[in-house]
């Protein structure tokens, strides 16, 4: 057999695939093989991989126990449709019901977080009998009619035709406060103006309120603490339900809490929706609600590939995996060598780093045109600079932020610290090459 080569590789996707799926880097990395934290491209290159397909590979490459469990399950059931109940998807429905936050238990589930959000709306609308929906600015639903009109990313709203019913809040966006205020002096407006943007937008009822703990997509905001209890009180007056999006900030990836939303004191989740994470990779979606608003749904309902027994059982091994080898904790510690390093790349380069934000695993810093001489104009050509000069010395990263000037720094769960040390290292000499 011919062996493939990247250059092979890169001219087969331009003549075969949407020219909209967009590759990273100027000469796109064409993956082959993977263990751990390392991943090889066809030409026999290694990186450090520090993004993990968009936060989804959260054990690494090719981690044992997943691989084993997936090994055991293909070789006995491959398929079957939620019309038939297996022991992988009632297993997993009560390990989740045993780890979520507050009173969440039932569970559905279905092949990506785009769907998950999509069956949360739709639960939400019916429990409640209203249809208006609050989402954030910079947040990032996913690809279908409803996740683009939920989605308030210009870059991914492709259709102008959207869903009207969804009014978009001030995101919690401190570094760029839409009010020109500091926290905690200005006793998170961008919380309480919920209020009004329910009252002169809305018919006065709504369905309810999806947030992203921290929001991915849109470069790693996270919200300052008391932002959700007061967002969320507002919304249930106004007869809404908390949607709680930890497809990106679920399973252990924050630190310290298996979800995002823990960080958060007071704040129970009426419905939460996960993916990427979940099963190390492989396609997976989940919705988990309480048990009356769950109950809610009496019409039929069906996934075809939802909880299907391979995803299932690499879900279930991802989770007791996670437990077993303390990986919130590690998340949490090697988080906070991250967080260090980066701040430490602030102070060494304070012209083009603006801010360092996040938790855990989950770590930002958004350049910005001169942060000393106050100018906060974004710098995504930076960014790209950066990009290239990680590749260069073997890093891969992730890049966001509605002006696509944020590094995203997204480790697996397992990483340990001569690898966190490693990437710093390299960010920093990538950054001396440009960076003031």
């Amino acid at each position: 057999m011919t062996k493939r080569t990247s250059a092979d590789v890169r001219a087969k996707h331009k003549e075969f695939l949407f020219p909209s799926l967009a590759n990273y880097y100027a000469e796109s990395v064409c993956l082959d093989e993977g263990n751990g934290s390392r991943v090889k491209d066809l030409d026999g290159v290694e990186y450090l991989d520090f993004f993990g397909g968009i936060l989804t590979v959260s054990l690494g490459q090719a981690h044992p126990k997943v691989n084993a469990r997936v090994h055991a399950q293909i070789d006995r059931l491959g398929h079957v449709s939620t019309l038939y109940p297996t022991v992988g998807i009632v297993d997993l429905a009560e390990k989740l019901a045993s780890t979520a936050p507050g009173k969440l238990k039932k569970a559905f589930f279905c092949a990506s977080g785009t769907e998950a959000d999509e069956t949360a709306v739709a639960l939400a609308q019916m429990h409640t009998g209203n249809q208006e929906l609050i989402a954030l600015r910079h947040g990032y639903s996913g690809r279908s009619m409803l996740a683009m009109s939920l989605t308030a990313h210009s870059k991914y709203r492709g259709i102008p035709t959207q869903i009207a019913a969804i009014k978009h809040a001030h995101a919690p966006y401190c570094y760029r406060c839409p009010f020109g205020l500091s926290y905690p002096s200005c006793e998170v407006k961008c919380a309480r103006d919920i209020e009004e943007l329910i009252q002169t937008t809305t018919t006065g009822r709504i369905a309810g309120f999806l947030a992203e703990p921290i929001q991915g997509v849109g470069g790693f905001i996270d919200a300052p603490d008391g932002y959700f209890k007061i967002a969320v009180d507002i919304v249930r007056k106004y007869g809404g339900v908390f949607i709680a999006d930890e497809v990106q900030t679920g399973f252990g990836r924050t630190g310290e809490h298996m979800w995002g939303i823990q960080h958060h004191d007071g704040v129970e989740p009426d419905i939460m929706t996960m993916a990427k994470g979940i099963a190390n990779g492989l396609p997976l979606g989940a919705v988990l609600a309480t048990t009356g608003v769950a109950d809610s749904w009496t019409a039929g309902n069906i996934s075809t590939f939802g909880g299907n027994p391979i995803s299932t059982a690499a879900a279930l091994a991802v989770i007791e995996t996670i437990e077993e080898e303390k990986l919130i904790q590690n998340a949490a510690t090697q988080g906070a060598l991250l967080r260090e390093g980066l701040l430490g790349l602030k102070a060494r380069y304070p012209g083009s780093i603006g801010d360092v934000r996040g938790k855990g695993l989950m770590q930002a810093i958004e350049m910005v045109a001169d942060e000393v001489a106050g100018d906060r104009t974004p710098a995504p050509d930076k960014v790209g600079r950066l990009f290239e000069e990680t590749k260069k010395r073997g890093l891969l990263i992730g890049r966001g932020g509605l002006y696509n000037n944020v590094l995203r720094v997204s480790p697996a769960l397992n990483v340990v610290r001569e690898d966190v040390e490693t990437a710093v290292r390299i960010l920093d000499a990538s950054l001396a090459t440009f960076a003031s």
